[in-house]
């Protein structure tokens, strides 16, 4: 593995980021809408930057079933969003949650640095706007389903081969495309697709993802997958995400996408301390 490269960042081998989920959507399964509007998704960035997130995902649509938003819908929801926070924070980086080509060419546009696709390629074209604009993509996997669809009856053979070989293939079709491969990313896209114990078993297993040599980013905050381990609601699977993630980052992780970003940049500083790539916040104890 070596660096990764998105808009304005550069992130070295070793370095964990935190990709904050700004959702400009009514019907977000964790917020509930609370940043659809525009003046509250710009203070959900700002707060977002000040507890530490490196990355914005700004995505205009949910992910699971839900009232039809077409191309225009998610371009009015999403770009305009994008260009003010180009603004007013030029070092962060941007990221476009989308699976539409049209989509991403607007938010590119308008300041994005990465298109985070999380439906495995559903548009072909997406990856050619990444190669002819220079933007990062993500590669992930989505069991097979078609954009916002829920999984019925999930099965593999083997979950992790299924990902790694769908995932790897795609970031191999991205570089053919002329995508920098230091801008590509995959995902394993926990629940997309699968059930509880194949998300669980992607995270035990993510040695193997990170293994391929591709950066891998970890979309776990508040997912089904937490909430049917500990059989608790949504609004009560913070700890649980967040040993996930400690768990992926020990493993290998370089992103993750969450709702609560100060507690995730605290437990990845911690994860990151311990393996030795970074130094602690402040060395005091029995020194003296």
């Amino acid at each position: 593995m070596g660096p990764l490269r998105l808009g304005p960042r550069t992130f070295a081998d070793g370095e964990l980021a935190v990709m904050a989920i700004v959702n400009r959507t009514p019907d977000s399964f964790f917020d509930r809408g609370a940043t659809f509007a525009a003046d509250a998704a710009l203070r959900a960035v700002e707060r977002a930057v000040t507890e530490g997130a490196e990355i914005i995902d700004i995505g205009g649509v949910k992910a699971g079933p839900g009232a039809e938003v077409d191309v225009a819908e998610e371009i009015r929801r999403t770009v305009a969003t994008i260009a003010a926070v180009r603004e007013a924070f030029p070092d962060v980086v941007i990221s476009i949650d989308t699976w539409r080509a049209e989509v991403a060419t607007e938010a590119v546009a308008a300041g994005a640095d990465l298109l985070n696709d999380t439906w495995a390629g559903a548009d072909p074209e997406l990856a050619r706007v990444a190669a002819h604009t220079g933007a990062g993509l993500v590669c992930s996997h989505a069991g097979g389903l078609t954009p916002r669809t829920r999984p019925h009856r999930a099965a593999f053979d083997d979950v992790v081969a299924d990902v790694v070989g769908t995932v790897t293939r795609l970031a191999e079709r991205a570089v053919a495309l002329g995508v920098r491969p230091d801008g590509i990313l995959i995902d394993p896209a926990h629940d997309f697709g699968k059930n509880t114990r194949h998300s669980l078993e992607i995270t035990r297993r993510l040695g193997e993802l990170t293994g391929t040599g591709w950066p891998v980013l970890v979309a776990l905050s508040n997912k089904d997958f937490i909430g049917e381990t500990l059989d608790l609601p949504v609004d009560q699977r913070l700890e649980g995400t967040l040993a996930a993630t400690a768990v992926s980052a020990w493993l290998g992780a370089r992103v993750f996408r969450a709702h609560q970003v100060r507690e995730t940049r605290r437990v990845l500083d911690v994860v990151a301390s311990i393996r030795g790539d970074r130094p602690p916040a402040v060395s005091r104890r029995a020194l003296a």
